[in-house]
């Protein structure tokens, strides 16, 4: 090739630019370091003999040369990719694809473990990649290819993120079983009188997640929040060592309940349900094998299967 001529990957990062407007972010998303990044804009600088991104204050504006490549970028992108992909049907038990799939914690423990027994399976040397989630850059990270399919609960998609509906969680609360005032949790004086964990949402957590911090926080007098986490995972561990209340998705919740010593129940306050979906880009909509890790997504985690 010739080495005045662009790759996929340093045009792919041009597309991410755009989306992202950071150096920093970009990289982070392309999976290389920033010394890296700035040399490829570099590139792509002296490549089209301009600037492309001016910094303006901390985010990184497009030039009007750039905005002109934007939309040839884009379709020459999903030309490429559909270039690369099969038309032939998939064959798992020959494949050694690697899935990136992006979720949350909760959806680590959720979901990959039973799609990891379902690849290995059908495809020996099919495998798995989680990537960790940002809702900043979630559709981003669709559109670029960093991630495969993301699974969880997400209300920001861009035009070109399909969806489809696997099944409603709710959030529950949990105590321990010789929790001394257990019987009397279900009622709403005594549950705002206990001392809770409150997980403090972030940008790596569902929008419900945020809402539910909120609803506490509204409820409970300053002195009754115990603890502040980042993340559901430390919650049930404080619980099984403390008298203190937390408050998560069922679905943790009914995972960790035996493992920990806990009781679950209904808290009395009124708090969002969360729909959790799969998600992809129209990109890799016709993907044989993007079609098949769909499909075993929706035989695990689906209505039916939720329902069983």
């Amino acid at each position: 090739m010739d080495p005045k001529e662009l790759n996929l990957r340093e045009l792919r990062f041009l597309k991410i630019l755009f989306s992202q407007r950071s150096l920093t972010r970009s990289a982070d998303i392309l999976g290389t370091s920033q010394p890296s990044a700035s040399k490829i804009l570099a590139r792509l600088r002296t490549h089209f003999d301009d600037p492309l991104f001016i910094r303006v204050g901390s985010a990184m504006n497009p030039t009007p040369k750039a905005e002109q490549l934007e939309q040839p970028l884009t379709e020459m992108l999903l030309a490429a990719q559909a270039m690369q992909s099969s038309t032939e049907d998939f064959d798992p038990k020959s494949s050694d694809r690697e899935f990136k799939i992006l979720t949350t914690d909760i959806g680590m423990i959720r979901f990959l473990p039973p799609l990891l027994q379902r690849l290995a399976d059908e495809g020996q040397n099919l495998r798995l990649r989680a990537i960790p989630l940002d809702t900043r850059e979630f559709s981003a990270q669709l559109e670029t290819g960093e991630a495969d399919i993301a699974l969880g609960s997400f209300s920001q998609a861009s035009g070109n993120t399909r969806r489809q509906r696997l099944y409603a969680d709710n959030f529950v609360s949990i105590a321990r079983l010789d929790h001394p005032r257990l019987d009397e949790l279900t009622r709403r004086r005594n549950f705002l009188k206990e001392r809770h964990v409150i997980v403090a949402a972030t940008n790596a957590g569902h929008a419900a997640h945020m809402m539910v911090q909120r609803a506490l926080e509204t409820e409970l007098h300053p002195n009754r929040i115990m603890m502040r986490v980042p993340s559901f995972m430390p919650v049930g561990f404080i619980v099984s060592n403390s008298e203190a209340i937390g408050t998560m998705p069922a679905v943790l919740a009914n995972y960790i309940s035996d493992k920990l010593n806990l009781g679950a129940f209904q808290p009395p306050l009124t708090l969002p349900r969360l729909d959790i979906s799969q998600f992809w880009h129209e990109r890799l909509h016709r993907d044989p094998a993007h079609r098949w890790l769909r499909a075993r997504i929706f035989e695990l985690f689906g209505p039916q299967s939720m329902r069983a």
